[in-house]
């Protein structure tokens, strides 16, 4: 799931690891082309190694710093935090995104606002 993933990319890019492998889910995936699309990430597809599905991650830098400075867990497993669209505002002043799940898919806050859908608030990129 994302709790688990976006720590492994964050650790990645600190040891300036080129990519990750970790457990497939959807929700996973669609976390991770949504960071693509941003340009946090470089490249996010499904691999298969006989029954087992691995997503490979593939972190973006510039130079040798990664091009995002912080990831922060808003919604967990033990505690869910749920937002409306008329509460999602611009993150660090606009220079970062927030990620929803809502009933249209996973989007950010910037996407859900056009959309005006609110949703489950996942976490936020910097």
């Amino acid at each position: 799931m994302y709790y688990d993933l976006l720590p492994k990319i964050k650790n990645a890019a600190r040891a300036r690891k080129e990519f990750i492998q970790t457990s497939y889910s959807n929700m996973d995936l669609a976390l991770a082309k949504i960071l693509v699309s941003a340009g946090y990430l470089r490249s996010a597809h499904k691999k298969e190694v006989g029954k087992k599905q691995f997503l490979e991650v593939k972190v973006s830098y510039k130079g040798k710093e990664p091009n995002f400075t912080d990831f922060k867990l808003v919604s967990k497993p033990g505690r869910r935090i749920y937002k409306g669209y008329q509460e999602l505002l611009p993150i660090k002043q606009g220079y970062g995104i927030s990620i929803l799940s809502t009933s249209k898919g996973v989007m950010t806050n910037r996407e859900a606002r056009k959309e005006k859908v609110g949703g489950e608030y996942l976490c936020e990129i910097w």
